[in-house]
């Protein structure tokens, strides 16, 4: 068996205290039961916290502060075939040397399909 695809997303809007990120459903992003892989939605809600972590620095390979991601608590609630998930992204806990981010990813008609909270501490 071989499958291929790619996820594709867009940051929609990005503060200091929230992130929305957009990514649509399609074929690469299925699993063999053509609802959405659990892992690409966590993966849309992982880009989103650590993109609001980051807060006004530059996302760049090798850029210093990058948030690495130390904790990582998913509950997947919903999935769908088709449209859109939008995930958002707030802070629990906004501090120097830790941040923990609630990220929600919702499907059609906003209801929540994965409550993801994650902690971050500045990569050295």
């Amino acid at each position: 068996m071989h499958v291929s695809g790619k996820i594709e997303f867009s940051i929609t809007e990005r503060s200091a205290e929230r992130v929305v990120g957009q990514m649509p459903i399609q074929g690469g992003i299925l699993n063999p039961f053509g609802i959405v892989h659990a892992g690409a939605m966590l993966w849309l809600a992982d880009v989103c916290a650590t993109v609001l972590a980051v807060g006004e620095g530059a996302i760049a390979p090798g850029a210093s502060g990058f948030p690495l991601a130390i904790n990582l608590n998913a509950a997947f609630l919903g999935n769908q075939k088709e449209g859109v998930f939008v995930a958002t992204s707030v802070f629990v806990k906004k501090g120097r040397s830790l941040s923990v981010v609630r990220t929600t990813v919702s499907g059609a008609e906003g209801r929540i399909v994965a409550d993801v909270t994650t902690s971050h501490v500045p990569a050295k």
